[in-house]
């Protein structure tokens, strides 16, 4: 008996580590209604703008399905906006390509030299922008080596060429959004429905995260709360943009979506403050009640009572958190209900570094003049194929934060893709009569490529496989792959990819500890101009443009050691924190309503700060902010230098806290 109870957990161990194998594909043979949904209609989409350009005898029709995959996004406004700068981005590098050849005629050095330096300032250019756009823009750079070199035996036939790639970008781009369209009905007011969910979620987060901010201490705990509710708040903040566009034409939605958001961060570098100032708070005794912002509002307002006036320094920051949480309760109330003439606008701008531009535009014009010499010394029959390829993936990546590491999962997804490729090339498509039958044929691997690609641990080979699928397949109406241009086909492709991923390793490759640096040097310089009298900076685009650089640093977190983050994030919040209250200062002193030798103090101040000599000072300027209160009776007076001495106490104890050198005194 013993023996036998002691061998059943052993034969049960396969049988766990089988079910264990079986359940992480669930999201293929169990997946949700939304991600069946995408995959099949994306599916459906790509094959039918395949079947339209055969039956339209292109010469080329795997270019449709292409632009359909890389034009489908989950929501409807992301593969409009994306739609829209495609075509955009087509149609100007086409115009780009003709011109290149024109200009170059019987001169090859000369040409291909001209195009790597066009493709590197396109990619160039694109690090500057956000969202499609900055896609629009390396789209253009790689649509005119796709045409260039598509047209590089017969330069003769450039146009012909170039309205045949752009027929089959505008004729991918029509099926994807008309099947959207018969996929996703009453797209306005889900559209709405989700913005407004998504932004009462995100609201109340950021009030469960200061309550429970006011109730502890700071520390890494504290650290990680933020953390995460910052990388929540940009990603959506990224997102508004689609929704609006769903939302259809002359709107503001997304004007008072932003500055939502950007309020609930100013929320949380009040919260910072306030817990700087205030000793740890008692939880509110009733979690579940009201909405989060009255309850939140509540509690605050509790604190800071009748029997709590003689205690003006935290105060202030208190009378500022009310105020802005009701700015946010304002305006997603806007994005519910539009108000009468409503004109509000709102932008934000996030950081713009010329150095990692530049440092762009030379890796992707070094890739195109490497690949242009491969293949000029092996004479590579493919090799027009090989360069169209380099191009293709370096405009794909060239946007990433870290193009380095978004290319080991492509090479990978690339793998599958050549694998499946070679099935349906060599022995499936061979025996095919009927579209009918293609369909089917291709139905099967590209639904499973759009569920994969629904996967965020997934998405990065799903990115490859969709995309290039129909290409490495080549299918056509007069004929097909032979062996050796299908392996010749895939050769370009997957060695196109490893030539790219040695380029990012060899050609000024991506450094951690060298953004973090640019980054802090960025903020510091932002952080002394925010003094400066004529600076136009507000808390909002503050705290915006601080948290999206910081959200870039912990996209790259697991590759930092735990001491070194946290180094990184006490200092970014620490900065974020300052800026709004040298705002602050800025406003006061700019308003003129400051007692005048207070306002010739601050104004000294804040020169100072602008110079970065101000740090050092700043306990100095505090006491004497004390003593100048202390002799002031006039109430007015007294409520000014109170905030006064509100912000250069959150200012002291925030440089304080900071690791290393403060940023605003270097």
């Amino acid at each position: 008996m013993g023996g036998q109870s002691a061998a059943f957990p052993l034969s049960g161990q396969p049988v766990a580590g089988l079910l264990r194998q079986i359940r992480r594909f669930s999201w293929i043979y169990a997946p949700s209604l939304p991600d069946l949904a995408f995959a099949l209609r994306t599916s459906l989409a790509a094959i039918i703008s395949l079947l339209i350009a055969m039956w339209m005898e292109l010469d080329s029709p795997q270019w449709a399905p292409l632009t359909v995959w890389v034009v489908a996004q989950s929501s409807r406004g992301e593969s409009l906006s994306k739609a829209r700068w495609r075509i955009v981005g087509t149609l100007v590098g086409s115009v780009a390509a003709m011109a290149l050849m024109a200009a170059f005629p019987q001169a090859p050095g000369l040409f291909f030299c001209a195009l790597a330096l066009w493709i590197g300032l396109c990619c160039a250019l694109a690090t500057l922008l956000d969202q499609y756009r900055a896609y629009g823009l390396v789209l253009t750079g790689f649509t005119s080596a796709i045409i260039a070199t598509g047209a590089i035996a017969q330069p003769d036939d450039v146009f012909a060429v170039s309205v045949a790639r752009s027929s089959y970008i505008i004729l991918g781009v029509l099926c994807e959004a008309v099947l959207a369209v018969l996929f996703m009905p009453r797209i306005v007011e889900q559209a709405r429905t989700r913005l407004l969910g998504r932004l009462d979620e995100t609201f109340q987060a950021t009030c469960t995260t200061i309550t429970r901010q006011l109730c502890m201490a700071a520390g890494p705990e504290q650290q990680a709360l933020t953390s995460t509710l910052l990388r929540r708040i940009v990603a959506f903040s990224g997102q508004i943009e689609f929704s609006a566009l769903e939302l259809g034409p002359r709107n503001h939605v997304g004007d008072h979506a932003r500055r939502a958001l950007a309020g609930m961060l100013v929320m949380l570098a009040h919260a910072r403050a306030l817990q700087i100032l205030h000793p740890p708070m008692q939880p509110p005794p009733r979690p579940d009640g009201p909405p989060p912002g009255q309850a939140l509002a509540a509690w605050l307002e509790q604190d800071i009572g009748p029997g709590q006036a003689d205690q003006p320094t935290w105060r202030p920051i208190t009378t500022a958190l009310l105020a802005e949480i009701l700015v946010v309760t304002q305006e997603m109330a806007a994005c519910a209900t539009a108000p009468h003439h409503d004109r509000f606008r709102f932008s934000l701008t996030s950081r713009r570094h010329v150095r990692e531009a530049v440092n762009n535009g030379i890796r992707a014009a070094a890739a195109i003049t490497g690949a242009w010499w491969i293949w000029e010394i092996t004479a590579w029959h493919h090799g027009p194929a090989f360069i169209s390829f380099v191009a293709l993936i370096y405009g794909l990546m060239a946007t990433r934060e870290n193009p380095l590491v978004a290319t080991t999962p492509f090479l990978k997804g690339g793998l599958w893709c050549a694998a499946t490729a070679a099935v349906l090339a060599l022995w499936v498509i061979p025996a095919i009569t009927a579209p009918e039958i293609l369909l089917m044929a291709l139905v099967v691997p590209m639904t499973v490529g759009g569920l994969a690609a629904r996967r965020p641990e997934l998405a990065g080979y799903a990115f490859s496989f969709n995309m290039f699928l129909p290409v490495l397949i080549g299918p056509m109406n007069t004929g097909r792959y032979d062996e050796v241009a299908f392996l010749n086909n895939i050769l370009a492709f997957l060695g196109s990819i490893v030539f790219v991923l040695l380029t990012y390793r060899v050609v000024i490759p991506f450094r951690l500890d060298v953004h973090i640096r640019r980054t802090t040097a960025w903020i510091g310089q932002r952080l002394r101009n925010l003094a400066r009298l004529q600076a136009r900076t507000d808390a909002p685009a503050w705290l915006s443009a601080c948290a999206a650089s910081l959200v870039r640093i912990l996209f790259h977190a697991t590759a930092l050691p735990p001491q070194v983050l946290g180094t990184c994030l006490t200092r970014q919040i620490s900065d974020m924190t300052v800026g709004i209250y040298i705002i602050r200062l800025r406003e006061l002193l700019r308003a003129g309503r400051l007692p005048p030798r207070t306002r010739r103090v601050m104004a000294l101040f804040l020169a100072r700060w602008q110079k970065g000599q101000a740090s050092p000072a700043v306990a100095h300027v505090l006491a004497w902010a004390h003593h100048e209160q202390a002799h002031h009776t006039d109430a007015a007076d007294h409520a000014l230098l109170g905030e006064v001495i509100a912000c250069l106490t959150v200012i002291a104890a925030s440089l304080h806290e900071k690791p290393g050198p403060a940023t605003g005194g270097r």
